[in-house]
């Protein structure tokens, strides 16, 4: 949000999406319209409108999963209804991936660094690859050769890939909320590399969560990557000397109540200035976080390099 607030605008990706034929038919609009408060104007604009959403491919998923019957227990449309939600989740998280911008090298220098120096965990809420690619590049993840490893190697997702063997001690690179890298093929989990994403025009992913709050550890606990990714999370907050936020709203209750568990590790937030009055947004980040807080604000976060 820092480099362009409108082009990584939920609203403004999920508006791409639903404006293109390409990525869903009227059929897929109408069973996803179905599922959306009556204040809607026609399309969603955020994950709190997609509550009902969930519950009703959760529903779906559940019914499908029943055997044993001679007919399905969903209807024609019912059973078109979670291709439909998960293709337009994944196409919504795939605008991400395409847009120019990139972080400048004066943020990406200090923290490349930081990170190559001491292995400090990495764990990133967005789906964007203006993080991941350039620590890629600057070679933070090399296989483990790299400081970081985020448990991809050869054939897939492995959370034995993370284990840490013959004295290694790397980090862990987290993406606590997927990516449309990540992809099922058979019965591997499986990461594309960017110039593939332009050919995934039909995909659909479980590895991706865009839904109401509430919602959100149900999908986190449909996807064995997700899960590995969070309780590794846990793992890697405990053996932290300090937790620095970077731009993080403070939303997601389930990532609150993980930090709030690990009471004796500091925590530093790195906000914008523009968030609020510093007394109010002190308070708001101790009462969410319920742990020793240092703020830190910028008119752009990404001029922070103390870390």
């Amino acid at each position: 949000m820092a480099l362009n607030p409108e082009e990584f605008s939920l609203d403004t990706a999920i508006g791409t999406v639903w404006h293109d034929d390409d990525f869903l038919d009227d059929a897929s609009k109408q069973l996803i319209t179905s599922c959306l408060p009556e204040e809607c104007d026609g399309r969603p604009h955020g994950e709190d409108e997609l509550d009902i959403l969930q519950l009703a491919l959760s529903a779906c998923d559940f019914l499908s999963d029943i055997r044993g019957s001679r007919i399905h227990w969903l209807s024609e449309e019912g059973q078109q209804f979670p291709h439909a939600v998960r293709k337009f989740i994944y196409h919504t998280a795939l605008q991400f991936h395409q847009c120019d911008d990139v972080l400048p090298d004066g943020f990406l220098g200090p923290l490349a660094e930081f990170i190559n120096q001491t292995n400090s965990h990495v764990a990133t809420l967005n789906y964007d690859n203006l993080l991941y690619q350039p620590l890629i590049e600057r070679e933070v993840l090399k296989g483990y050769s790299g400081a970081l490893v985020d448990g991809f190697h050869r054939t897939g997702f492995n959370v034995d890939n993370m284990e840490r063997l013959y004295s290694r001690n790397f980090g862990y690179y987290l993406h606590l909320h997927g990516s449309p890298l990540f992809i099922d093929r058979g019965n591997s989990t499986i990461k594309l590399n960017q110039c593939d994403l332009a050919e995934q025009t039909d995909t659909v992913s479980q590895h991706i969560v865009l839904t109401h709050f509430e919602h959100k550890p149900t999908v986190i606990s449909g996807s064995e990557v997700l899960l590995s990714y969070w309780r590794k999370l846990a793992e890697a907050i405990g053996e932290s000397e300090e937790v620095i936020l970077v731009g993080y709203s403070g939303a997601d209750d389930h990532l609150n109540a993980m930090i709030h568990n690990a009471a004796n590790v500091p925590v530093r937030v790195v906000e914008w200035a523009g968030a609020g009055d510093e007394e109010a947004r002190m308070e708001h980040w101790t009462e969410t976080l319920a742990s020793e807080v240092t703020l830190v604000r910028r008119e752009n976060i990404l001029e922070f390099q103390e870390w």
